[in-house]
């Protein structure tokens, strides 16, 4: 037997190789390694999982989503592959079948200490009046933001009354949005409560589809005070005004590929446009890198928490924005912004599609091909020229 045919029949080996593929940003590479020591229609599931990888990353969804079906059906018990089926379903617009898996979400190894323990049973839609329904966030920021606006949904359908419990940075802005009858800040005790729902298990609780979106807009307001504070400040910068957002949570999944750096949207600058810094965390001391070609203006230092960040959205003329928690805010204000994806974004953007049924205000931007953000900004600075001349 040749070296090579003793490394095929490896599985093994073949298995670490097509993980190093993935590592390196090399989809086809692992695809075609990998289809050659699948070529018998059997092989460890390992494999089967990678290749799932390899084709999803190419943006081969629906030939990911056979390969990811088969490893549900053979493993049940999977509970990472059965979220991995949540978000690809999402991402294809299959809201029925994502928001069933989407319960896994809090079963894998390393998520599962992630998820709150609540004493009493999960609301699953049904119509509770006299009851007490406590709704509590978790995850991001921008997932909050995002599903704030099914509270109502969940009051009208359940006729209980709704404890809204969120986490401080969002309390200020969840409380002056509808269907809650009181709001706690996370940490603090709830009062008694008869059923539990988490935020983002409402869709599945309320059967959302992609017809219900979006849904009464806009469902989140700036403080009228912090709009006077921020319009004192900005006055005289010239308009229109931009906001910019280059980078997201350090921490997610996806974020090397979402995020920019600061100086990579140098390519944005036009004369007469004030761009201002929103971002915040690590990302926000680049502020020192902008383009001396761009007219840039760093705000972070100033921006104290959301409702700063809610009243700058409410005085810009447009956000340009990584998939952030500002986008999400912007788009529940119903401020105008414009979103750069990578070729493979979130679940939350579908694919192809340049507008968002979660939010009328917003306009995708997508890579055409992995890495590619030349095309998406040079897509946004004409639309900013054309800003310019308005």
């Amino acid at each position: 037997m040749s070296q090579e045919m003793q490394h095929i029949s490896d599985p093994v080996a073949i298995d670490a190789q097509a993980l190093a593929l993935l590592r390196q940003d090399q989809p086809e590479q692992a695809e075609a390694l990998l289809r050659v020591a699948l070529s018998s229609g059997s092989g460890p599931i390992t494999m089967w999982k990678k290749l799932f990888h390899a084709l999803r990353e190419q943006g081969r969804l629906d030939e990911a989503r056979q390969v990811l079906e088969m490893i549900v059906q053979t493993v049940p018990g999977d509970a990472a592959s059965r979220f991995d089926l949540a978000e690809l379903a999402l991402l294809q617009g299959d809201f029925e079948r994502g928001w069933r898996e989407y319960r896994f979400r809090y079963k894998m190894e390393h998520s599962f200490m992630l998820g709150r323990r609540v004493q009493g049973p999960r609301w699953e839609g049904q119509a509770i009046p006299g009851k007490t329904l406590l709704i509590h966030d978790e995850q991001g920021y921008g997932d909050t933001f995002q599903f704030l606006r099914m509270v109502a949904w969940a009051r009208q359908r359940s006729g209980a009354r709704v404890v809204l419990q969120v986490a401080a940075p969002c309390h200020r802005l969840a409380a002056r949005a509808a269907g809650h009858d009181q709001i706690i800040v996370e940490g603090s005790l709830p009062p008694p409560f008869d059923y539990h729902c988490e935020l983002m298990s409402l869709p599945l609780a309320l059967g959302l589809q992609l017809s219900d979106l979006p849904g009464a807009m806009p469902y989140l307001a700036a403080d009228p005070a912090r709009v006077d504070t921020w319009r004192q400040r900005l006055a005289d910068l010239p308009r229109p005004l931009v906001g910019l957002v280059w980078a997201g949570r350090p921490s997610h999944a996806n974020d090397a590929r979402r995020s920019l750096a600061l100086a990579e949207l140098a390519p944005l600058a036009r004369p007469g446009i004030s761009f201002l810094g929103l971002q915040k965390g690590p990302a926000a001391e680049q502020a020192a890198q902008a383009a001396p070609s761009m007219a840039f203006s760093s705000l972070s230092a100033d921006i104290q928490d959301f409702d700063d960040t809610a009243a700058i959205l409410s005085l810009l003329d447009v956000l340009v924005s990584v998939d952030s928690s500002p986008v999400h805010l912007a788009g529940a204000m119903g401020c105008p912004a414009w979103v750069m994806l990578p070729f493979l974004p979130d679940w939350r953007w579908l694919m192809q599609r340049h507008d968002s049924p979660w939010y009328p205000s917003l306009r995708l931007f997508r890579q055409p091909a992995r890495g590619q953000w030349q095309p998406v900004l040079q897509a946004i600075g004409n639309e900013l020229e054309r800003l310019r001349g308005a």
